[in-house]
């Protein structure tokens, strides 16, 4: 496929085309209120950091976003266990303060569903990492959230992400994405992004009855939602990896 990779520094006109592009994502992931509160603000207020690629007709394919913040900042240092809830908090707080930033966090790499299959996903990343560097820095960092999790959300994040293939390569397609442009596991990010709400906002997200008290197994979950009946609600606290890439 022909690409085109644009910034939307460089295209603004295309901020609704980005924005409007479809996705996969299951319903309750974007539920998140950090996300909610700070997602949407990147390709607004970080349009150099806001990526899409367009095919050979000019329609919006992919799109991967980005931000800086300032890893070094007196109390961070270590690439926080809230992950990718915390980066995001960090680098809008960041841009409001006036910090100079000195590390990229990737964010997001969509790809429209038709376009899913044919390596976007690597050619989105590999540009993110061009953008970075582009931009003066040394290292991306990325709260990779593994593509193949969710088909076993008992096993621990842990093991699931040191499991390698007899090339040595990590077991799950996006890790192994980000291992081949580089990149090796910094950590565990147990509590990257939370999702609460009553049961039936569950209910209407996922269509399951969430009637039972215990861990309830959801499509596209990387772990099992907790729910509380007697409280009349149910967490979700997704585990993401992160990610290093020397630029």
């Amino acid at each position: 496929m022909e690409l085109k990779i644009s910034s939307l520094a460089e295209r603004p006109e295309m901020l609704d085309r980005v924005m409007e592009m479809p996705d996969t994502w299951h319903q309750f992931t974007t539920q998140d209120p950090v996300g909610n509160a700070h997602y949407g603000r990147i390709p607004r207020e970080l349009p150099q950091y806001a990526l899409f690629a367009e095919d050979e007709r000019g329609e919006v394919v992919a799109h991967a976003y980005s931000v800086p913040f300032a890893l070094a900042a007196e109390g961070r240092g270590r690439l926080p266990a809230r992950g990718w809830d915390e980066v995001l908090v960090w680098a809008f707080a960041d841009l409001r303060a006036g910090v100079r930033p000195d590390t990229v966090s990737a964010i997001s790499v969509v790809i429209a569903p038709h376009a899913q299959g044919g390596g976007l996903s690597a050619r989105m990343l590999s540009a993110m990492r061009d953008n970075a560097r582009a931009h003066g820095f040394s290292e991306v960092v990325a709260p990779v959230r593994p593509s193949a999790k969710h088909l076993e959300p008992h096993t621990p994040i842990e093991e699931y992400a040191h499991r390698v293939r007899p090339d040595g390569l990590p077991h799950d397609p996006w890790l192994r994405v980000h291992a081949r442009a580089g990149a090796t596991i910094d950590s565990i990010a147990p509590a990257s992004m939370t999702v609460a709400g009553s049961l039936e906002q569950w209910r209407s997200w996922t269509g399951l009855p969430f009637d039972t008290a215990g861990d309830i197994e959801v499509p596209g979950a990387l772990v099992p939602v907790r729910c509380e009946p007697e409280r009349g609600h149910a967490v979700y606290v997704e585990p993401n990896v992160w990610m290093r890439h020397p630029l």
